[in-house]
């Protein structure tokens, strides 16, 4: 049986990884620096007393852009919710409303035009790319969620450089909840209730026996992947309800959790990411009175940049070889699917889980 698992990192955080297999040659020892035995985890939460945000936007008088740089405080005493009656440097191309007015109503609705979009892990990646993809497709304005304040800001001036929208950076944690609510909070000052979330933020390890699991480690990767999907969506959620709007909600999960990886030993990963869809489905059921679709992109095997090491090269062979497509999904592969379920075309769907994998699901 050949090796499966969705290695893919949409948000910055060091890779736990490891490639020894039992009944394998020796693994080289710039592959051994994978082993989860020299993993260096922070496994506690920055609890932030303030978040760091960084606004890019067209000067109001519709002259040269400008940069804010400000904080917003955070709360923790009242931390829990409140019940409510493809290649990095390619140019972006933002849809604008001459273009839309001579769409057809087809097309029109396979847009997110004027809409605000918030993307938890869009400082680089596939939910940077997601970006960029409901830039193209019309969005009022982007605001990205990361915890890797450096990559943030540059993903945010980048794209605001590209596409003239203005896009917003907040340093945020997803496993912190006060942080989020005071961020989402932000979100609504500035432009309105959001209208779409991709919570795309997530982490991914493998080839670690579960009776070996650090117990430290299984908590941080529940907490970022599951807990976080959950946070976000609370808080969003609860944003849209409060102003009365429709809107959409895409979870990123894995094909991990509709499927066991094998032969990497991963139980873990795939626990919270089957979580992670179960949580999607159980929440569209939800807020479906609310007019709030939930739906879930489960994709396959990516080459993103943190999967482009030496150590994984063998791997990734059999990763192709198991896949109709015989190859590994690219770094826009999602953008179309995400576009999709943000916008009115999906208007019907929720509760879905999409699997994007190439194939791979179907042997």
């Amino acid at each position: 049986m050949a090796s499966r698992t969705a290695f893919r990192l949409t948000r910055a955080a060091a890779p736990l990884l490891s490639t020894s297999r039992a009944g394998q040659k020796a693994i080289p020892a710039a592959a051994r620096a994978f082993n989860s035995s020299s993993v260096r985890m922070k496994s506690d939460v920055v609890r932030e007393t303030e978040v760091p945000v960084s606004v890019y936007a067209p000067d109001s008088k519709g002259g040269a852009s400008s940069s804010d740089h400000f904080s917003i405080p955070v709360s923790r005493e009242n931390a829990k919710p409140t019940p409510i009656p493809t290649a990095e440097n390619e140019d972006v191309h933002p849809l604008n409303q001459k273009v839309f007015n001579t769409m057809t109503p087809t097309m029109q609705k396979m847009t997110v035009m004027d809409k605000v979009v918030i993307i938890t892990g869009g400082a680089r990646g596939l939910g940077n790319h997601m970006a960029r993809a409901c830039a193209e497709a019309g969005a009022k304005a982007l605001i990205i969620f990361d915890a890797n304040q450096e990559l943030g800001d540059e993903s945010a001036a980048e794209l605001h450089q590209k596409t003239g929208l203005p896009v917003t950076f907040f340093k945020v944690d997803v496993r912190d909840g006060a942080a989020i609510n005071a961020a989402v909070d932000s979100v609504v000052q500035l432009y309105g209730a959001p209208d779409v979330l991709v919570n795309s933020a997530g982490i991914a390890d493998s080839n670690i026996k579960a009776e070996t699991y650090d117990p430290a480690m299984f908590r941080r990767l529940i907490d970022i992947n599951l807990t976080g999907s959950f946070l976000m969506s609370q808080a969003v959620g609860r944003a849209m309800m409060a102003a009365g709007k429709p809107g959409s909600i895409v979870l990123v999960a894995s094909m991990s959790g509709s499927i066991v990886n094998y032969p990497q030993e991963q139980s873990c990963y795939n626990a919270s990411k089957a979580g992670v869809i179960q949580f999607g489905k159980s929440l569209a059921a939800e807020w479906a009175k609310y007019n709030i679709r939930v739906n879930c992109i489960s994709p396959g095997y990516m080459d993103t940049a943190l999967n482009r090491v030496p150590a994984l090269e063998a791997q990734k062979k059999i990763w192709k070889s198991m896949t109709p497509q015989n190859r590994l999904g690219a770094v826009d592969d999602l953008n179309g699917l995400c576009v999709f379920l943000a916008s009115d075309s999906s208007a019907f769907m929720t509760g879905a889980n999409v699997i994007i994998d190439g194939g791979y699901t179907c042997y």
